[in-house]
């Protein structure tokens, strides 16, 4: 027996980019932000009644160690007596975070949730392994900002252990992307996202960061990776990433990024008995599994599977908020699923090569976007869907109330 289950108040702060306005920012302080902007909102919920925090996190490797889930809880002000659970699918560990909200509630297990995700990738550290015998002097560092560290021999040999651009590049030889097509895609990305930022879409999902300096206080109210000066001539300057002969450059791929993300999820027992606002219903999510070397694909796998489950097709859905960690990938994804290039269904607003994408926050801010733009729109059915390091996808499903 599965029952209903909202997202209600739903909140985020700004996307910092790498070493940018949020990079001194504590990882843990930054995943608390958007928790404390829910209390603050809604004074009328007996916060002591949440049954769990859920909080995606890809690295886990320095200020969000330990849990951060639990420490950004307690940092944020809610009552010691709620737990908080940090959970990692690398890049979509924020999605999986609704994911989790949502079938605790579904079985009844839990009445109110929250669901968050974090990542501060300026601050992610180096790290090095212990020596393997007495006075060792192999040790290396590892940065953990991004990619594999601590390779298994055996992972490297059957599967290959590709940088994640170079998986870019793979999908792109693969599926046939040809370079003006990413940046094509690239540019339409920009263009959405600085129309949304104009308009203000983007600040009503954003709770400001207040940074105090010797100077006096930052306050940090917009996405800061976007690049509205962005044009087709100066994508098509830029070199590849990967060499001559690619096709992957920084400007039809996401940045490295810092942000946090965080939502209410209830059963309609909780909404009522707390009087929050439903915004839309969550009717299910799948993920799948594809080649490593060719992670971009993922959410095809996944997609049809919730399709298939739900007993819905693509051409229902009134937006689809797709992770663009790659043009290359983004494009793989939309044909295969027969969407067109710049279907206007497609991140309307724009998305990560724009935005930017914190790992662990990303799957949590499609979602938080995919409700806001059905609200704006008037749309009912809303999909959220990303592509996952070493070779998943994921893919959640949402329909406005």
């Amino acid at each position: 027996m599965s029952r209903d289950v909202f997202i209600c108040d739903a909140i985020r702060t700004p996307i910092g980019r790498l070493n940018g306005a949020l990079s001194a920012v504590r990882a843990d302080d930054l995943a608390a932000i958007p928790l404390k902007a829910l209390v603050e909102r809604n004074p009328q919920v007996d916060w002591s009644a949440v049954d769990e925090v859920f909080m995606g996190c890809a690295n886990q490797s320095g200020e969000d160690n330990r849990n951060v889930a639990r420490m950004a809880l307690l940092l944020a002000g809610l009552p010691e007596t709620v737990p908080g659970v940090t959970l990692n699918r690398l890049c979509a560990s924020g999605m999986e975070a609704v994911g989790a909200a949502f079938r605790a509630i579904a079985t009844g297990e839990m009445e109110l949730a929250i669901a968050a995700g974090v990542e501060s990738m300026t601050r992610a550290p180096y790290v090095m392994g212990k020596a393997d015998s007495a006075f060792g002097r192999g040790q290396k560092l590892e940065d953990t900002t991004l990619g594999w560290r601590f390779v298994n021999p055996l992972m490297k040999e059957q599967y290959g252990v590709d940088p994640m651009p170079v998986t870019g590049d793979n999908v792109a030889e693969d599926y046939g992307i040809s370079r003006a097509d990413q940046d094509a895609f690239g540019l339409r990305s920009q263009q959405r996202a600085a129309a949304a930022q104009e308009s203000g879409y983007y600040a009503e999902e954003i709770v400001p960061v207040v940074i105090k300096t010797k100077k006096g206080e930052i306050i940090v109210d917009r996405d800061e990776h976007p690049r509205a000066d962005t044009t087709a001539e100066g994508l098509a300057k830029l070199k590849p990433v990967n060499g001559e002969g690619k096709t992957v450059t920084a400007g039809n791929a996401s940045g490295l990024n810092d942000g946090a993300s965080a939502m209410i999820l209830a059963s309609a027992e909780a909404v009522k008995k707390y009087g929050l606002k439903p915004r839309a219903k969550v009717l299910g999510m799948a993920s799948g599994g594809v080649a490593p070397r060719i992670m971009g694909v993922g959410p095809v796998p996944a997609v049809r599977k919730l399709l298939a489950r739900l007993n819905l097709s693509i051409e229902q859905f009134d937006v689809i908020e797709l992770n663009e960690a790659f043009a290359a990938q983004g494009l793989a994804v939309t044909r295969d699923l027969g969407l067109p290039d710049d279907s206007p269904k497609v991140n309307p607003n724009g998305g990560a090569i724009a935005l930017g994408h914190p790992l662990g926050m990303s799957g949590n801010r499609l979602v938080l976007t995919a409700v806001h733009h059905l609200e704006k729109s008037g749309g009912t059915l809303g999909l959220a869907t990303m592509c996952v390091g070493v070779g998943q996808g994921l893919a959640l499903a949402i329909e406005r109330v």
